[in-house]
């Protein structure tokens, strides 16, 4: 065979191919092989007769081969094919094999001429074969008939360009002699592939159909249309002679004679013939397979060390031994609530850089939410003077108060906290949820067991619901004490003898403790109400400091657009459109002035509800606070507005002690939400889940169902030791073989521009850089010797030129519409 020191390496890949079919399409490896590429009734399927020296494809008119065989060659002293999908069956009768193969056909892709890409193995053992293992392809078509799709041409272009495409396969490309070679489909597809001719072997069938006084002779000896590896002639046998059952023996006795007889040929005899070409595919098939060996160990290592620690573990489990279902409960048990402590209190690995999750959004809910829905239970101006001005006159009744009454002041401060309960409720039960969403994340890893994550879903919810009620029941407590006693004395109380005094609290820097103008934040935000005349919406960078609102043409901040003053700007939630994905709200001035241009509000819009609850917030900071609604719609002209100057400072006195009073229970709110909620709810739950709740799980008495692992755990762990086994397997074959081997090299590159393959190609008359193309000649193609010299001690040395391969590039061809048929 010339490759005596690898010569078990085509069974090497065979058993691979075993090794590995346990596992499918999961383990991702391409293995070497030979794809015999041709358009319908080229002689694919008699070349591959003529190899096995027996009838045993299918016959007949039109598109016969529907489904990729792959044809696995083994020498061997006795005769029988065996197919992958019948293990243990062997076929010694080649007219079963074929009736096979027709059945196993039709199973898949029916009687109406469809194909399928699902393949059929089907192993050879014989003693007149030598190692091959060969992909026969569907044969390219152009029309389709019968009932065949309309899109066949594309359908077949696809399939063979699945197998192609790697740079694992070695590409036969057989083409009729009594065609017109620049026109070979096959020759075009292995173009597309593999441009620099690496992979592709030339093979001439049917020379003896050829005209009269025609021959193939410049084909065959590369100065025609050359290509890097060359051309093989073949003959095969006629329809006639396979009608009539002409021994393939006799057939190969008869193309051995035409070579020699033929005054065309017979000086090349000796590299014509089917023997000659089964010698080719051998040796190049191990070079091949040798070239690739080292990449292939490779890939098979990584996979292997990817799966050895899951593999160790799925090892040694018995899942039916309670020592073990215990240790796997505790395990499963401690991890959740390091899990759950990880997602509360954050940690450095596996950090999820896409969104906000656990402690993060519980964070935000406490600073940015909170605070935004304290604001917005803030009483209207107009409205809170009118309830001082109805409390005070109801208060002194029917006498004219001549000093300020405190319970005016108390009653109003009153009625302020007891508003705070709803806010204070919300944020509750937005921590809740929080705390169960984290929790569903952390259980869901334990999926392998169904009833026990259904089992530990329940108790820890049921455990949030009930810190969640405890909660709840402090906060009103909190407001409640609040109420129960107004502490004028506080120190930073302004108290009755300086509210006379204007008490200016509409000092927004001042309130937020912010100095000059300190950037809030920066983001994109996108102008959503302006016009399509005039640019439609359009995304800016936007920065919001404690003074102003700005906004960039981008992130660079070098061309500015617009800078917004924040004084007497105010908030407005937009709802969503039915159409956008968008999230928006609108500034607009309180005095009714434009705000942008020509515009009385500036309509901002984001991507999600996190990214407008945080931008609501820092405007909050900047002091944009949201509008009031009030219930009653009055304008300025109210029959109430005042007119005595006594009870005119009154209001001013009581309004300027509410103001003082109540920003000391928002700062005490504020501070005692988040120790609240953290000590009765977020760490009571940690607790529970460390130290509760697996004697919960054991006072439910059935700690073994609880283990019960889901059938799709039971498959993964199959399949994940399964896989383990074929890649040791794999490993363990391919550290068997000997690596000492005799080479061909690779021939040197020709011009190969008269094929034009699918993708746009220089005319063939075109002139490039000045210089009209030239086709050089090729040089012979290289003889296969049965000896050679001594290779190198490693054995697995690359071809020249091997490692400069260009990756191949796989068009993808739009298949037609299929007409509709009335």
């Amino acid at each position: 065979m010339g490759n005596r020191g690898m010569e078990d390496l085509i069974p090497l890949v065979n058993r691979l191919q075993d090794a590995l079919s346990t596992v499918g399409q999961s383990c991702s490896l391409h293995l070497p092989q030979i794809a015999v590429v041709g358009g319908q009734s080229a002689g694919k399927s008699s070349v591959l007769e003529n190899f096995v020296g027996r009838d045993f494809l299918p016959r007949g008119s039109g598109i016969v081969t529907r489904r990729p065989l792959i044809l696995q060659l083994l020498s061997a002293n006795t005769e029988y094919g065996e197919f992958l999908h019948c293990k243990g069956k062997q076929f010694t009768d080649f007219d079963e094999i074929r009736m096979e193969i027709e059945t196993e056909t039709r199973r898949l892709t029916g009687s109406n001429k469809a194909i399928s890409p699902v393949p059929i193995n089907l192993r050879i053992y014989s003693p007149h074969v030598l190692n091959l293992t060969l992909v026969d392809l569907p044969g390219i078509t152009k029309v389709p008939v019968g009932d065949q799709p309309a899109d066949i041409e594309y359908q077949i272009r696809d399939m063979i360009m699945q197998y192609i495409c790697k740079e694992n396969c070695l590409i036969l490309a057989v083409t009729p002699a009594n065609t017109d070679l620049a026109n070979s489909d096959a020759l075009k597809l292995a173009k597309d592939v593999d441009p620099q001719g690496q992979r592709t072997i030339g093979v001439i069938t049917k020379l003896d159909l050829m005209d009269e006084g025609t021959d193939a002779r410049e084909i065959l000896e590369n100065r025609l249309l050359p290509l890097r590896r060359g051309y093989i002639g073949v003959v095969n046998r006629s329809q006639k002679d396979i009608d009539g059952k002409k021994d393939i023996m006799a057939a190969l006795q008869a193309e051995e004679k035409f070579f020699l007889s033929h005054p065309a040929y017979k000086h090349i005899a000796e590299r014509m013939g089917t023997p000659y070409l089964q010698r080719t595919l051998n040796q190049q098939l191990t070079n091949h397979i040798r070239d690739t060996l080292p990449v292939f160990r490779s890939h098979l290592q990584s996979q292997l060390l990817a799966l050895n620690k899951e593999a160790e573990e799925y090892k040694h489990y018995s899942p039916d031994d309670p020592a073990r279902r215990t240790k796997t409960l505790l395990q499963s048990v401690q991890r959740l609530a390091a899990d759950f402590e990880k997602f509360i209190e954050g940690s450095g690995d596996k950090v999820d850089t896409i969104n906000l999750s656990g402690g993060a959004r519980i964070n935000r809910i406490f600073h940015e939410r909170f605070p935004y829905e304290l604001v917005k239970v803030e009483t209207d101006e107009r409205k809170m003077r009118r309830e001082i001005n109805y409390a005070i006159r109801n208060i002194h009744g029917v006498r004219t108060g001549l000093f300020t009454p405190d319970m005016a002041f108390e009653a109003i401060v009153k009625k302020q906290i007891s508003s705070l309960k709803g806010p204070c409720i919300k944020c509750i039960d937005m921590v809740s949820q929080e705390l169960i969403t984290t929790v569903y994340q952390c259980i869901n890893k334990l999926g392998s067991f169904p009833k026990l994550r259904d089992e530990t879903e329940r108790i820890v919810t049921t455990e949030i619901r009930e810190q969640e009620i405890k909660c709840r029941e402090q906060i009103l407590m909190l407001i409640d004490i609040q109420l129960a006693y107004i502490n004028t004395n506080h120190e930073d109380f302004i108290g009755f003898t300086n509210s006379q005094q204007v008490y200016n609290q509409s000092t927004k820097k001042t309130a937020t403790g912010m100095t000059g103008n300190q950037v809030i934040r920066k983001g994109w935000l996108t102008i959503n109400n302006i016009g399509i005349m005039k640019g439609g919406a359009k995304e800016y960078w936007f920065i919001l400091s404690a003074e102003t609102l700005s906004w960039y043409k981008d992130d660079e901040e070098k061309e500015k657009k617009y800078m917004l003053p924040l004084d007497n700007l105010k908030l407005r939630d937009v709802e969503k459109s039915f159409m956008s994905s968008k999230f928006v709200f609108a500034i607009f001035n309180t005095e009714l002035r434009n705000v942008y241009k020509d515009y009385k509000c500036l309509e901002l819009a984001c991507n999600s509800q996190e990214e407008l609850d945080s931008w609501k917030a820092s405007l909050l900071r900047a002091g944009v606070y949201p509008e009031k609604v009030t219930e009653d719609g009055q304008g300025s002209g109210s029959p109430d507005s005042l007119t005595d100057p006594q009870l005119e400072r009154q209001v001013e006195t009581i309004r300027n002690l509410v103001d003082s009073y109540m920003s000391i229970i928002y700062k005490t709110i504020r501070d005692l939400m988040p120790k609240t909620i953290m000590h009765l709810m977020i760490n009571s739950v940690k607790e529970f889940i460390s130290s509760e709740l697996l004697a919960q799980l054991y006072a439910l008495g059935e700690c073994s169902a609880l283990m019960d692992e889901s059938p799709e755990q039971q498959q993964h762990r199959v399949e994940v030791l399964r896989k383990h086994a074929a890649l040791k397997e794999a490993l363990a074959v391919i550290g068997e073989i000997s690596t000492s081997t005799c080479t061909t090299p690779l021939p040197p590159p020709v011009d190969s521009s008269w094929i034009k393959a699918s993708s746009p190609s220089v005319p063939k008359n075109s002139v490039i850089g000045g210089k009209a193309l030239t086709r050089g000649h090729a040089p012979p193609v290289p003889r296969v010797s049965h000896t050679g010299p001594k290779a190198a001690p490693d054995g697995l040395q690359q071809l020249s030129g091997q490692q400069n391969r260009v990756p191949a590039s796989v068009p993808r061809r739009h298949p037609p519409a299929i007409p509709n048929v009335k």
